[in-house]
This record gives C-alpha cells, sequence and structure tokens, in this order.
C-alpha cells in the first residue's frame, strides 16, 4: 500500500540547508549536535519515500536508526542545550520511532521465519507458511498506522521543527567541547559498566536486552563525539556497534520464539500436526541461537571495555 505523499519533494517541504553543516574539534557542543541533527534528518527524509512504498525493508529500517540516533544525541547533550527546544523535539521523535517500530520489527521477525523455513521440505514450508500468515496479517495492519502517522500534519511539524533547529546557529561558548564530549561519552560507557557489574552469573533474557540498549546509547553519543574526538570515538563506535549486534541477535532469538509459540496457541485445537512440527522446529533452532550469543557477548563486552579506555 503506497500513500498519497510518496511523490512529495519533503527536501522543499522541511526547507534544508543546501548544505550539510559540520562541526570539528572547535566547535561547541551544541554545533556537533546541529551537525548531528542535519545529518540524520537528511537521512530520515531521503528514506521517507521508500518506507512509503514499503518495498525494502531497509528503507524503513534506515529512518527509524535516524530518529533513534536524534534522540539519543538529544538525550545525552541535554546538559548542554536550551531544553525549551530540545526535549519537545526528543519528545516527538519518541512518537514517530513507536510509529515506525511495528512494522520494522514484523520485516525482521517475518525475514527471519521465511529463511529460517526455507531449507524445509515442501510440506514443512507450506506449514511454516500457514504458520507465519498471520503475522503477515498483522503486517498489513501496521503498515497502514504507519502511512496514516506519515500523512499526519504531526509528521510534518517534527520534520520542521527539526529544520529550524539545524538552520539556527547557536552561540559559542567557553566550555572546552572535546573534553565534555568526552566525558559525556565515558558517562555512558560507566552507566552500561554499572549495569554489567550488576548482572548475575545467568543473566535473565530482559537484563541483556537492558544492555543492548545502553550500549547504543554508547554508540550513539560516541558518533556525536566521533567529530571531536576522532579515531578513539571510531574504535569504540565499532566496539559498540559489535556488542550491539550481538545482543540484538540474542533478543531477536528470544522474540522469535516466543512469537512462534505465540502463533501456535492462537491456532488452538484446530492446529494440525505439520504446523505443530514446523513449530517446534522453529523453536529449537531460536533456542540454539539464543545460546550461542549468550555464549558470545562476554568477548563483545570485553572488546568494549578495551576501546572505551583509550577515549
Amino acid at each position: 500500500m503506497a500513500s498519497s505523499w510518496q511523490q512529495r519533494d519533503l527536501s522543499a517541504v522541511v526547507d534544508l540547508p543546501a548544505e550539510p553543516v559540520t562541526a570539528d574539534r572547535r566547535s561547541p557542543i551544541a554545533e556537533h549536535v546541529r551537525a548531528g541533527l542535519d545529518n540524520r534528518l537528511r537521512a530520515l527524509v531521503a528514506h521517507d519515500p521508500g518506507t512509503r512504498l514499503g518495498e525494502d525493508p531497509e528503507e524503513l529500517h534506515q529512518m527509524r536508526v535516524a530518529v533513534r540516533r536524534m534522540r539519543a544525541m538529544l538525550l545525552a547533550a541535554r546538559p548542554f542545550l536550551d531544553r525549551s527546544w530540545s526535549e519537545p523535539l526528543r519528545a516527538e521523535l519518541g512518537w514517530l520511532g513507536r510509529a515506525l517500530g511495528p512494522v520494522r520489527d514484523l520485516d525482521v521477525l517475518l525475514d527471519r521465519l521465511r529463511q529460517e523455513s526455507a531449507d524445509l521440505p515442501t510440506d514443512e514450508r507450506a506449514a511454516a507458511a500457514r504458520l507465519i500468515s498471520g503475522l503477515e496479517a498483522e503486517h498489513g495492519a501496521a503498515r497502514v498506522e504507519l502511512l496514516a502517522a506519515l500523512d499526519s500534519d504531526r509528521y510534518l511539524d517534527l520534520l520542521r521543527a527539526l529544520a529550524t533547529a539545524v538552520r539556527t546557529t547557536l552561540a559559542e561558548s567557553d566550555v572546552d567541547s572535546e573534553r565534555e564530549l568526552r566525558k559525556l561519552v565515558l558517562g555512558q560507557f560507566r552507566k552500561l559498566r554499572k549495569a554489567v557489574d550488576r548482572l548475575p552469573a545467568d543473566p535473565p533474557d530482559q537484563d541483556l536486552h537492558a544492555l543492548r540498549i545502553r550500549g547504543k546509547r554508547v554508540r550513539y553519543t560516541a558518533e556525536l563525539a566521533q567529530p571531536a574526538l576522532g579515531r578513539p570515538a571510531q574504535q569504540l563506535i565499532k566496539a559498540a556497534r559489535q556488542f550491539q549486534d550481538v545482543l540484538g541477535e540474542h533478543q531477536d532469538a528470544c522474540v522469535a520464539e516466543e512469537r512462534v509459540r505465540g502463533l501456535l496457541h492462537d491456532f488452538g485445537d484446530e492446529v494440525d500436526a505439520a504446523v505443530a512440527f514446523v513449530a517446534g522446529r522453529l523453536v529449537e533452532r531460536e533456542q540454539t541461537r539464543r545460546a550461542e550469543r549468550r555464549a558470545q557477548w562476554p568477548s563483545a563486552w570485553e572488546a568494549l571495555t578495551e576501546a572505551a579506555q583509550g577515549v
């Protein structure tokens, strides 16, 4: 289902500057935020048409990532920003992220289950298709809600507010930006380290998911600081991404297992043996992947810790 706005030139509507905003080591922290907002807003606008068309899930993924990075940036730099404009922007970006989330999550889940069932015998593939048909209907309904959000005045107002923040040149300050940005990055890392230190020997799934979220904050704050901190920030970003990926795959396995069990339950007494068998195979595969990622995340954490020491 395509949106009525899919051909609209959002760049003209939003009125982005002709040239991208940049920041360097000497720029105030607020200017680093401004440059980051500019970069992510351009990405959001660029992926808007593809998200509306819905033909390539990567378009929505990149749009959602742009939203998350802007929110994380505004949160990390909050002590140095005028909250009268930064906090309303962060709140509205949260709304947009929630509007994009359900379709993206279903894109990931459907792709995962289709790939997992692709190597099954023909009759089992047919059973798998019946099993996940409920997710496809859910995906269609979520797409309708997503397009309604993108066609709303609220969405346009948010884009215009972001563009206004990008176009507004912020005053210089006496703050040592490089030092303060390093403090912001290491502050996020310390929060993550404390969360890791509090974990029991065999952490619950939800605790590992919480670590992933904190790892994202470290990564996005390092991305904000990278123009000022250079290669050490790049190394930290790389290690944080690997940490995030391992825990993300663990979480995806947890979610997939739970959803497969739920889909099987939805069949009730009408479930046939083939569907039940395929559901069992898929659950077993997700449990194996989950165990593998649990074994891997401590090594990813060690690499992240080492990278943080170099910042």
